[in-house]
């Protein structure tokens, strides 16, 4: 199976206008909140109501833990298998470049380079290579990870009905909270966009930022030299294969996928591998867009998305409920989500 794409978006640009009325759509318990029926709310109260609800700086911190979920969070891809730590340090943007990660099975080893570890499968082969959907090969040219947040995402407010990444990030908080102080993968990070808000915000004791571009993560990594007084030790960027995820079973906190599932070759493989590396409790937070309303009334519609996704390895949702059995099917439960046009944040716990 081919590795599987970035996060980022392949739709046609001829889509719903921005209005940011946002409609939830709930199938939570009501202990949960998350547990709203369907309403609609302005950006504004969205945004006042999560900030009120959620310090900025949590005193659930886990401080006598940090180096277990940095330590015991990476396993090797083949083996899941945690790795044996040859550093002097722990994984970070600190301490990256020097140290090999080897498997405490197969025993293979794993590389670094000045900015990224490397723990894909076909890390450190020479000779053998796979042909990659197109939608994986778009996104690991250069230019692309340098125009991707110089009007390339800005661009999905336009026609897709984001309401940009501040306010996404802010729609998260509320939902994020029982799960603040512990670790955060965010799969398919692309320039990092996402990455630098969650350490920032102090939420996480440790970010991934994951991504199978060698290209992104290096737009990543130069982001992340320009700010000042960034905290460097509470993230790591690690190359790896959204459907072969380098971490331990059931270590993770929390998974967010920004504007990726649609571009993930096989989704239901990926969600899977989420579901995996998610603790008992656990969530999961993605952002896509759905061809739905008048869109779902184009002829022949469902035979074409399939076409697409063989050509482009990009797939097209058509309705929430797409969504949430992609959820279920792969193990987790408790959807939720809020739209905004062809926006749709989608939340989905595993069971604890």
């Amino acid at each position: 199976m081919a590795s599987t794409a970035l996060g980022y978006l392949s739709a046609p640009l001829v889509l719903g206008p921005l209005c940011y009325s946002f409609r939830f759509c709930s199938l939570f318990k009501k202990a949960s909140p998350l547990s709203s029926k369907s309403t609609r709310l302005s950006t504004a109260r969205i945004i006042t109501s999560s900030t009120a609800f959620v310090d900025d700086k949590p005193d659930r911190f886990i401080k006598e833990n940090e180096a277990d979920l940095r330590t015991n969070i990476l396993a090797c891809p083949i083996c899941y298998d945690p790795f044996i730590w040859n550093g002097d340090s722990q994984p970070s943007m600190n301490y990256v470049a020097q140290p090999s990660l080897e498997c405490n099975t197969c025993r293979k080893a794993y590389s670094s380079n000045d900015t990224h570890l490397d723990l894909t499968i076909a890390s450190g082969g020479k000779a053998y290579g796979e042909i990659l959907a197109a939608s994986t090969e778009l996104f690991r040219v250069p230019l692309v990870s340098f125009l991707y947040e110089r009007g390339w995402r800005q661009s999905f407010s336009l026609w897709g009905g984001f309401p940009g990444s501040e306010k996404e990030f802010e729609l998260m908080k509320e939902y994020l909270k029982p799960v603040m102080g512990g670790n955060i993968i965010d799969a398919s990070c692309g320039s990092g966009l996402f990455s630098r808000q969650f350490v920032k915000s102090g939420l996480f004791s440790l970010v991934v930022a994951l991504d199978f571009s060698n290209a992104m993560l290096q737009q990543c990594y130069e982001f992340i030299k320009q700010e000042e007084n960034f905290p460097k030790e509470n993230i790591v960027l690690v190359k790896a294969d959204i459907s072969r995820l380098p971490f331990a079973s059931s270590c993770v906190d929390v998974v967010h996928a920004g504007a990726a599932l649609h571009c993930w070759s096989s989704p239901s493989l990926a969600v899977a591998e989420i579901s995996r590396v998610l603790r008992p409790g656990g969530l999961f937070v993605a952002t896509t867009y759905i061809v739905d309303g008048i869109y779902s009334l184009i002829p022949f519609l469902r035979p074409l998305r399939q076409n697409f996704a063989q050509v482009s390895g990009s797939h097209i949702f058509l309705n929430e409920n797409e969504l949430e059995d992609l959820c279920t099917v792969c193990g987790l439960v408790r959807f939720k989500c809020i739209r905004n046009g062809r926006f749709i944040m989608l939340f989905a716990m595993k069971p604890s």
